[in-house]
């Protein structure tokens, strides 16, 4: 009997490591940015909806999210063995295999979106199907590897998780929740290729063509200052179209001329050469920077 129960018990922390790293394959800190984003756009439309929907909604965008994440760690198992940045992620540690790591992510694609066509509405559906296709097979399968704009286009699926959120409250698409799709979508290049200046050599071993390999440390520099400024006028729009008010303008422009000072700060840096610690701090402040914005959305709602 006390055999037994040790078996027991041992099944049931083993099922808990799986989990566990299964769950990793959905890439949470990713998953957590979805989450929020995709609430802003639910809590910040103009149809209300139960708390019930709602948390239902988040989940499965959430998922669906998760899933893309999954499957991507699967296509990018030989890339992710090969970067410090990556390595330790469950397929190339062993802990996790490519097929179950492609039967979860497929698995969990069906369901969220199957789920959220049945709790939500078709369009929302739809749009979290789109999501998960681009990111798979557009961003990861076609532009990753081949074009060190991947990060540009590829930065649509990243940008469509506020949409989903407005759509599950509204079942509509308008102007609106069009500023979160362009906040986030022109937020994307100069996020990752500040990474990609600190981490190029992680890049060069896997042969991604990021930006500072293809075209050079000058050309990056000046691509995410460039990207930066153009975060003016995007975050100006929602003010343009009525969708906020100074609550919402006035301090965002100044989180913006910030992040303008950072990129400027970089881009001064002598020829052909860059600031490590600069690079990292755009990066960091960068993820502050869009959660800021989108907390600014909510403060606005309220006021």
């Amino acid at each position: 009997m006390s055999n037994l129960g040790t078996k027991k018990r041992n099944l049931s922390q083993e099922d808990l490591f799986n989990f566990s790293e299964l769950f990793k394959l959905m890439k949470p800190r990713v998953m957590s940015l979805v989450i929020f984003t995709c609430a802003v756009g639910l809590l910040t439309a103009p149809i209300g909806i139960s708390t019930k929907d709602a948390i239902i909604g988040i989940l499965l965008v959430s998922i669906g999210a998760g899933a893309a994440g999954a499957l991507n760690m699967w296509y990018e198992s030989d890339l992710d063995a090969l970067m410090t940045r990556t390595c330790l992620r469950p397929i190339p540690t062993g802990k996790v295999n490519r097929n179950q790591a492609l039967i979860f992510g497929t698995t969990l694609s069906f369901i969220s979106v199957i789920a959220l066509d049945f709790f939500s509405n078709r369009l929302s559906a739809s749009l979290l199907l789109f999501t998960i296709l681009f990111y798979v097979f557009v961003y990861t399968i076609w532009l990753k590897r081949k074009t060190p704009q991947n990060i540009v286009i590829g930065g649509a699926a990243g940008a469509l998780p506020p949409v989903i959120g407005w759509t599950i409250a509204t079942n509509s698409l308008s102007l609106e929740p069009l500023t979160f799709f362009l906040i986030i979508f022109f937020w994307t290049p100069s996020h990752f290729w500040a990474l990609s200046l600190y981490k190029s050599d992680d890049y060069k071993k896997a042969k991604i063509p990021m930006l500072p390999l293809t075209d050079g440390i000058e050309s990056t520099k000046i691509n995410i200052f460039v990207y930066s400024l153009l975060m003016i006028p995007v975050i100006i729009f929602p003010f343009i179209i009525n969708f906020v008010g100074l609550t919402f303008l006035i301090p965002s422009l100044i989180l913006t001329f910030y992040y303008n000072y950072l990129c400027y700060e970089l881009f001064k840096t002598k020829k052909n050469k860059f600031d490590a610690k600069k690079a990292k701090s755009i990066f960091g402040y960068s993820i502050l920077y869009l959660f800021l914005v989108f907390v600014l959305f909510l403060i606005d709602k309220i006021v």
